[in-house]
């Protein structure tokens, strides 16, 4: 059981409003969707994730193949039983890590560049710790070093067993530093695969959806759009790299958003701080997924209406204050500022938690007042 219906077409930008359904429940979208890498948001139960706010969350083939295994998930009843999710659930296919831990461990880049470089990944390089061939990837597991091989049908049986709502095709995330003949190689490899996923995958309920790849070539992103567009996928994921700024990033958005049939529904995958938000929004995306909130608490960071806050500055011990006395959350409403410092300061790691349920609170409150915005035809 899945569909996704457009309630509400801007008239001002590519944003929309509308309903996924699935088998666990529906989703309002445009929608924030937290990370839960190892069936997890890291430091919160999935009871904690619910009462946030949260409407759908993302775990990594990958690295549940690795630990604990999907046959162990499967035995368990499927992700949703495992980590006991009531709500929608997706899976990453595996295809991030060909990034990850490919040339973008080598090169020390994310998908967006910080800063612009004179270096180039060209045609038939290869990085150091990995093998990318049409057949698929041979990956070094980073837990014990042990060969582990994921192409289109490995990824989608995996994905099977776990047993989530929308699963993702295979693909290469390609680098922010890849030339141009390097990422056109890697976007056939990519549609190659993506017709390979439609053949391999079951008709079990789950939802397949395919992945925009073509990095910051405007040609290529439109024509790999057109590409997954005209294939069967229940919907349409949007990957790879974002160019070096994140005005770049949401112009390459655009064009796949142009491309793509309209009554498909869009995620954007690993984009989504606080300044990306109403931007990609705007340019089209239903849905979207990020560790930024769970990623700065961990680290003692508070997202607040006055901006982001370090927690652990000494001078906060004296601050009787909530984080932010505009937010409704539970830790808002309950603990404050000082004593949220103190846990920190003293290692302890309910404070991560505490900083996590925030965070998530707010990521998906400000997400509800963008549905507000276009819902009112402001946004």
């Amino acid at each position: 059981m899945f569909s996704f219906n457009v309630i509400k077409q801007s008239k001002k930008s590519r944003a929309r409003l509308g309903i996924l359904r699935t088998a666990h429940g529906e989703v309002e979208t445009p929608s924030f969707v937290p990370v839960a890498t190892r069936a997890v948001v890291k430091t919160l139960t999935s009871k904690d994730a619910l009462s946030a706010g949260s409407q759908l969350l993302i775990a990594n083939t990958f690295h549940l193949h690795l630990r604990p295994g999907e046959k162990i998930v499967a035995r368990a009843g499927k992700l949703h039983k495992f980590m006991q999710w009531p709500r929608p659930l997706m899976t990453d296919s595996g295809g991030f890590q060909v990034f990850s831990l490919g040339f973008g461990h080598d090169f020390g880049t994310g998908k967006i560049l910080k800063e612009k470089s004179d270096k180039q990944i060209k045609t038939g390089q290869q990085p150091q710790k990995i093998r990318i061939t049409d057949a698929g990837v041979e990956f070094r597991s980073p837990i014990d070093g042990a060969k582990v091989f994921i192409g289109p049908r490995e990824s989608i049986h995996i994905q099977e067993q776990l047993g989530a709502d929308i699963i993702f095709a295979f693909d290469e995330c390609t680098s922010p530093i890849a030339d141009r003949a390097y990422t056109e190689s890697s976007l056939d490899r990519s549609h190659l695969w993506a017709g390979l996923c439609l053949k391999y995958k079951k008709k079990n309920g789950q939802a397949l959806y395919g992945i925009v790849q073509g990095g910051k070539f405007e040609d290529l992103r439109r024509a790999s759009a057109r590409f997954i567009g005209a294939l069967p996928f229940d919907g349409i994921g949007i990957g790879g790299e974002f160019g070096d700024d994140k005005r770049a990033m949401t112009r390459m958005v655009g064009w796949a958003v142009d491309e793509l049939p309209a009554e498909k529904p869009r995620h954007l995958l690993g984009i989504g701080y606080p300044e990306d938000i109403v931007p990609i929004i705007k340019a089209g995306a239903d849905t979207f997924d990020c560790i930024a909130p769970t990623h700065y608490a961990r680290r003692g960071f508070a997202y607040t209406s006055a901006g982001k806050i370090d927690m652990k500055k000494i001078m906060l011990l004296k601050d009787q204050k909530p984080l932010d006395k505009k937010c409704k959350c539970e830790v808002c409403k309950t603990y404050s500022r000082a004593y949220i410092t103190h846990l920190l300061r003293a290692g302890e790691m309910t404070a991560m938690s505490l900083l996590s349920i925030h965070n998530l609170f707010y990521f998906n409150e400000m997400v509800a007042r963008v549905r507000d915005e276009i819902r009112a035809g402001r946004v």
